[in-house]
């Protein structure tokens, strides 16, 4: 859920913004942050499994003997 968390971030640090509460904008950012890596994270795991099931779709076939 990091486009959630994105979205949650920024709403917090916009409502940091018109309230002047620095702590809250920290808070906002830092979940904002967790988000974005969550997103990162997410996308290098599915590129990983395409990359896997690509190589198996070019395995050379093995001799059974």
């Amino acid at each position: 859920m990091g486009w959630l968390d994105r979205l949650l971030g920024r709403g917090k640090k916009a409502a940091a913004d018109m309230m002047g509460d620095s702590s809250m904008k920290r808070e906002g950012m830092h979940q904002e942050e967790q988000g974005m890596a969550s997103e990162g994270a997410g996308s290098a795991d599915q590129m990983a499994q395409g990359e896997g099931e690509h190589a198996g779709e070019h395995e050379a076939p093995r001799d059974n003997p």
